[in-house]
């Protein structure tokens, strides 16, 4: 297929997104290597992170059953021992979310410099724009599955609650358990929010934009909205999706438009609702409405809720009006 195919057939604004990007094969040159292995060691247990929020089914019964009968010890140790091992698997995603943010603001150095455009650097390190796109749809993902489970916060309020109890009578409670109460603060602000990875991706992509000053801050969102244009041109146009060697790279490609989006969003002064967006709003959202319902509503949702800019004055009613429910 080759890594980088110019899309001859259609006239993109400036160019921006006029080349098809190649998700499934792109290997990293030297140059990528380094951030590119790195990035790598994240990515892979991301696999793992997904596996087990998948497979995440709570102790809803062995809470209910303490909750009903608090003054029996048997069960409520029952009950504690249930939701210890579910709550270090929270601590592990939570912990896994920091090393995600070190890895995009990784990223995001090697494809904002300076040294060419941001259509030149997802053109020349298509491996790493690879992984920023893998990045974005584990985020989607994890998300989508946090969401539809409400064992999650059940399971961590539950702890939560119990040890505080334990801390009332016996003060060196936290010493023998997995998380204590400073981290437990740390992770229930991480989970009361609703796309807690994608929060994360936002913030650290702020934070990056802050932090280096002396970058102007189109390095990124031309970045952002280049990869959303990309993604765009490849999905609706059926000779580039055909392309794909598998359909799951469709869902992948929406994943990744609907999440460079919201990035942009965050870190543009703008937003991306804006008329003047350098991301042709009214066409992604036309391309996530030709997909079957059923595999696009998380991603309607997102853009509807997480987004920050599109209940602004400034976004149109037409742009509003297509993302109604």
């Amino acid at each position: 297929m080759g890594n980088l195919i110019k899309v001859l057939t259609r006239d993109i604004d400036n160019n921006a997104g006029n080349f098809f990007l190649d998700f499934e094969n792109a290997k990293p040159t030297e140059a990528e290597r380094r951030v590119w292995e790195e990035v790598n060691e994240v990515l892979t247990e991301a696999v793992s992170v997904l596996q087990d929020l998948q497979s995440y089914s709570g102790a809803g019964e062995a809470i209910r059953q303490a909750i009903q009968h608090p003054s029996d010890e048997r069960v409520q140790e029952s009950a504690w021992a249930a939701v210890v091992p579910l709550v270090g698997k929270l601590k592990k995603f939570y912990e896994f979310s920091l090393k995600l943010e070190d890895s995009l603001q990784g990223l995001l150095e090697f494809l904002t410099s300076s040294r060419c455009s941001p259509t030149q650097h997802l053109e020349q390190e298509q491996a790493l724009a690879r992984q920023f796109a893998e990045i974005l749809h584990f985020t989607l993902r994890f998300d989508e599955l946090k969401m539809t489970n409400p064992a999650i916060q059940n399971d961590f309020s539950y702890y939560r609650r119990t040890l505080s109890r334990m801390r009332i009578i016996n003060q060196t409670a936290e010493e023998h358990n997995e998380v204590d109460n400073e981290l437990a603060n740390r992770m229930s602000l991480f989970y009361a929010n609703a796309t807690p990875m994608l929060k994360t991706l936002s913030d650290a992509t702020t934070k990056f934009v802050s932090k280096h000053a002396e970058l102007p801050v189109e390095n990124t969102t031309d970045c952002l909205s280049t990869m959303a244009s990309v993604c765009k041109v490849m999905l609706e146009t059926p000779e580039y999706r055909t392309r794909f060697a598998s359909e799951d790279t469709v869902l992948f490609c929406l994943r990744v438009m609907v999440g460079v989006i919201i990035l942009y969003d965050y870190v543009h002064p703008a937003g991306a609702f804006v008329k003047s967006s350098k991301i042709d709003m009214k066409g992604c959202i036309k391309v996530l409405r030709y997909q079957p319902p059923n595999s696009v509503e998380g991603l309607l949702n997102a853009l509807r809720y997480t987004t920050k800019h599109l209940n602004d004055e400034t976004t149109s009613k037409q742009i509003k009006n297509m993302l109604q429910a």
